[in-house]
């Protein structure tokens, strides 16, 4: 047997023509027809189909001879609700909407449900009043409700509306209801918003309110002694300055608001003021009234105020003026140069007084 009669012996199939092939005749099945007809089309009835991809992939894996691990666990897709053929030849749409109920169109309708709701709701709120009643399942209401309490799935704007409002009118009397026992019960008792009860390391009570006033006590007694303390350091010039400063704004309550170049009081209050920069001021006519800062004042032949105290001497006899604290600030070559001078003057004395004695 030659190489070519051994492959088309095992290998190759002989082609034969289409007229040639015999035809199998099928035969009806007047109860299955009826059964598809009725069925009114093709049914979808998986959500998510495979795809086409991996479908071909299971196909090719039941091949014999070929196995994957890996697509072992897949199902194939499959649609028993019609066959293709019977859609295909119908002329009028044989798809079915397979989701759930909708919501009513009509005005009618609409006002109806939600009236009818509303009366649930009503119904409902007055069975919770009520705390000695047992709870009874609702039976018209079968819909599934989330954990808020709203129904779920489609519903209308009236339905909402009427939940809401059951919902808020529950919730006023649940408030109504906690306001009473708590007023019957009294502040004693313990209770969500009552006050928190602290104790101390022996179990004893603390009065919050108690230290809460001695706290804000000992802050004003602290900021008093503060004051006090700030104002001690004040000298009694700057106290007789806020004297008057307090009797001005006592006084200012009936001057005129327009103070003009008339104002005797102005002008003396002015004239008064004194100012370390104004040489003029010595040529007043009139002598300032009131003392200068600083241990005392006096005039000197200049009319100027000097210092009313001991002072250190210097080799020009100038004397301080009213304003010297009392500080000596210089380098102490004025010191120096009076010890010499009186050291010079007693020098000369003993040796006029050693002449003598000789």
């Amino acid at each position: 047997m030659s190489l070519a009669d051994y492959l088309a012996k095992n290998y190759l199939t002989a082609d034969t023509l289409s007229s040639e092939r015999p035809k199998k005749k099928r035969k009806k099945n007047k109860h299955a027809v009826a059964e598809d007809t009725s069925a009114g089309g093709l049914i979808i009835a998986d959500d998510d189909p495979p795809l086409l991809s991996s479908s071909n992939k299971t196909s090719r894996s039941r091949r014999p001879g070929r196995y994957d691990s890996d697509e072992d666990d897949e199902i194939p897709y499959a649609a028993q609700a019609g066959t293709s053929s019977e859609f295909r030849k119908s002329k009028s749409s044989q798809w079915r909407s397979v989701s759930g109920p909708q919501p009513p169109t009509n005005d009618e309708q609409v006002a109806a449900d939600a009236i009818l709701a509303s009366a649930a709701a009503e119904r409902t709120a007055q069975m919770e009043a009520d705390d000695d009643r047992p709870m009874v399942a609702e039976e018209n209401d079968s819909t599934p409700r989330m954990e808020s309490g709203m129904r779920a799935g489609l519903q209308t704007a009236a339905d909402t509306a009427a939940m809401v409002a059951a919902q808020e009118r529950e919730q006023a009397q649940e408030a109504e209801k906690l306001r009473k026992e708590r007023k019957k019960k009294g502040k004693q008792e313990v209770g969500l918003e009552s006050e928190t009860i602290y104790r101390d390391a022996s179990g004893r009570i603390i009065n919050v309110a108690m230290k809460r006033a001695e706290a804000r006590k000992a802050a004003e007694e602290a900021a008093a002694a503060e004051r006090a303390a700030k104002e001690a350091l004040t000298g009694d010039v700057q106290r007789q300055e806020k004297e008057a400063r307090r009797q001005a704004l006592e006084e200012a309550k009936f001057i005129p608001l327009a103070r003009t170049a008339e104002d005797e009081d102005l002008n003396a209050e002015l004239k008064a003021r004194q100012r370390w920069n104004d040489p003029a001021a010595a040529f007043l006519s009139e002598p300032k009234s009131g003392a200068a800062a600083g241990v005392g004042s006096s005039s000197a032949g200049g009319g100027k105020k000097v210092y009313k105290g001991p002072s250190p001497p210097n080799r020009y006899g100038i004397r301080p003026g009213f304003r010297w604290d009392g500080v000596d600030r210089s380098n102490g070559f004025e010191h120096k140069w009076f010890e010499a001078r009186n050291r010079r003057g007693r020098m000369e004395t003993m040796e006029y007084a050693w002449q003598m004695d000789e």
